[in-house]
């Protein structure tokens, strides 16, 4: 039984196994071999990873179970505690030595859990969790709404995460972070709103860095572990039908970023959606060619 420890099946998150043994000859003949009923209603949108023949994943309520890959036998289970249904994709896995740890969002929170064991690490974060609205917009942030619901990324020690944002206001801006995973703190922040000083500041209106929101990364980021790069793609901003107030080119809602992966500094970008600015240049290029 091979590993599939990173959600999608690889960091390069093409959802890809070159395994041969089921094909398109022999697939109609399968059967299941075990179930397993998280005894939750709702949704089920997790994509599951193995590793060492554990099944890690998490359910529409908030929780992480890890089961016996071979039999679906519960090992453990770790219930947030946090009350409702909500979009969460699946989770995160980080081992060095003898100490492997689970990474899972609910709401707005990142929990490290010790993955033997699925008890809290209580040395990350504030007692085993990241509240991921902190940072965005402080020292209003408990007024802000970030959703993890795509697994962050794992890239040596860190954990990279974008989050889902809403479409209106009020909304946190969009920033790519990359957390430490042993201790929680942030290692590096990426402003998809540029700040003064910051390559994109003149694409937005004077200080739209303090009330422009989102242009977030809610899908997650596909990293290129050997490069140390990551390909990080972005919204739009708030609101998302309406630009009139922050015209401009708007850097950078819309794109497709690289970044270093250790550093988050950008290394190269494309925006895919132009402002009406740019498309007149390119109009104009056009006609006159």
């Amino acid at each position: 039984m091979r590993d599939w420890r990173v959600y999608g099946g690889r960091a390069t998150d093409d959802h890809y196994s070159n395994l041969s043994q089921i094909n398109r000859s022999n697939v109609k003949t399968l059967t299941p071999a075990w179930p397993f009923d998280t005894g939750e209603n709702g949704w089920l949108e997790a994509n599951p990873i193995v590793v060492d023949g554990v099944l890690y994943s998490c359910t529409p309520y908030h929780s992480v179970i890890a089961l016996n890959g071979a039999t679906g036998k519960l090992i453990w289970n770790f219930d947030s505690g946090l009350q409702g249904v909500a979009r969460s994709r699946g989770v995160s896995f980080w081992r060095e030595g003898s100490a492997s740890r689970i990474f899972a969002g609910f709401r707005n929170f990142l929990y490290a859990l010790d993955a033997k064991t699925g008890k809290r690490i209580d040395t990350f974060g504030e007692n085993g969790r990241v509240d991921l609205r902190k940072g965005l917009r402080d020292p209003d942030y408990l007024s802000q709404s970030v959703q993890l619901t795509t697994p962050g990324t794992i890239y040596k020690d860190l954990i990279i995460v974008g989050g889902q944002n809403p479409q209106t206001y009020p909304s946190p801006p969009g920033d790519i972070r990359a957390f430490d995973v042993r201790t929680g703190a942030v290692r590096w922040t990426f402003h998809t709103i540029s700040h003064p000083g910051e390559k994109g500041y003149e694409t937005w209106p004077k200080e739209a860095w303090k009330t422009a929101d989102a242009a977030n990364n809610w899908a997650g980021v596909v990293l290129d572990a050997e490069k140390g790069i990551i390909y990080v793609p972005t919204g739009a901003p708030v609101y998302d039908f309406y630009g009139g107030d922050r015209l401009g080119d708007n850097l950078f809602a819309n794109s497709l970023l690289a970044l270093n992966a250790f550093t988050g500094k950008l290394i190269w970008y494309f925006q895919g959606v132009l402002s009406l600015k740019q498309l007149n240049r390119v109009m104009f290029t056009y006609s006159t060619a």
